[in-house]
């Protein structure tokens, strides 16, 4: 399994899927259990699947035909909205609707720490609600994004939220991106804005977060940004049914490249191959689609998501072909 391709949906399924022939190799149906699959995660080993399901996340062993779980993590009080593993896959990384980010330890399953999300001067619980939760490249540090508009930077070796930003007032901030060395900082809002931060070292007499650019990406509601693993593009989702991907020069400028057309819903999520040269997306059109960024176009559509008792939705993705 040197490509591993993941899709959840509003079907409450999860399928894996043979990246090049389409097919649908294995499903994890969980039948007569409720719960969307809200995020996924591979772990760096490719040995884990993480799901965030409802307000529990669910650890599946890849390789195995089982449709039960290893463990479940249940902690969270409201919809769990991120999952990230550390690149040790020693402990795993979640975010919540219920205002809390909470870090797993794998091998005991217990919650190592927990960080409170309150946002400061709002009571109402809603602000607190987290959209997205990172891991910083050094391991050292997680980035969330919030309902209340705030972007935090939560230093794990100090137990604490040491950067805030809030680049558009209240708006909420949907999604956020770091890049895989550390350089950048992308955000994306409710209203299809792009937020662009170039990242100092801690010593440096430079301001930790520099914002360099913003600009907009979508008429319409941004539902996630993703920087490319060789960070030369940024791809950005939204309820337009388009994918946009930027090319990002290195005064980080961001210049429109392609439009992916081709879903007919809403596209939730994205994932990109290890070398950048392909990305895969989720939509409410219930496909996922394999897409090469060379030309723009779909190599590859995953259907078999299907009409539930909700609206049909593949909303989340996950792949991982790089080294285990």
């Amino acid at each position: 399994m040197s490509v591993i391709l993941v899709t959840g949906s509003y079907d409450h399924e999860i399928r894996f899927w043979e990246a090049w022939s389409g097919i649908c190799s294995r499903t994890i149906a969980r039948s007569g259990e409720s719960g969307q699959v809200n995020r996924l995660a591979i772990s760096p080993d490719k040995r884990l699947l993480a799901a965030a399901i409802h307000k529990k996340v669910y650890i599946y062993e890849i390789t195995s035909t089982s449709s039960t779980p290893l463990t479940c993590l249940d902690a969270h009080t409201n919809n769990v909205t991120s999952v990230s593993f550390h690149s040790e896959g020693k402990w795993l990384v979640t975010g919540s609707e219920d205002g809390t980010i909470r870090i797993w330890d794998l091998r005991s399953t217990q919650v190592h720490r927990t960080y409170d999300n309150g946002a400061p001067g709002k009571f109402d619980l809603f602000f607190h609600v987290l959209n997205d939760v990172c891991v910083h490249p050094n391991q050292g540090e997680l980035i969330s994004c919030d309902q209340a508009g705030c972007i935090k930077q939560w230093d794990l070796s100090e137990n604490l939220c040491s950067h805030e930003l809030t680049p558009a007032g209240d708006v909420p901030i949907r999604s956020v991106s770091l890049a895989s060395d550390g350089s950048c900082l992308v955000a994306g809002n409710n209203k299809g804005k792009c937020y662009v931060w170039k990242i100092n070292e801690e010593k440096s007499d430079l301001p930790r977060y520099q914002a360099v650019t913003k600009f907009s990406a979508h008429k319409k509601y941004l539902t996630r940004v993703l920087l490319s693993p060789d960070v030369k593009y940024l791809a950005t989702c939204s309820a337009d049914t388009t994918v946009k991907i930027w090319s990002i020069s290195q005064n980080y400028e961001f210049r429109q490249e392609k439009v992916l057309q081709g879903h007919q819903r809403w596209v939730w999520d994205c994932a990109f191959s290890a070398d950048s040269a392909y990305l895969v997306t989720a939509s409410s059109d219930h496909t996922a689609r394999l897409w090469e960024m060379a030309s723009g176009e779909t190599v590859r559509q995953y259907n078999g998501h299907h009409k539930g008792e909700t609206p049909p939705a593949a909303v989340c993705c996950a792949l991982h072909d790089g080294a285990g």
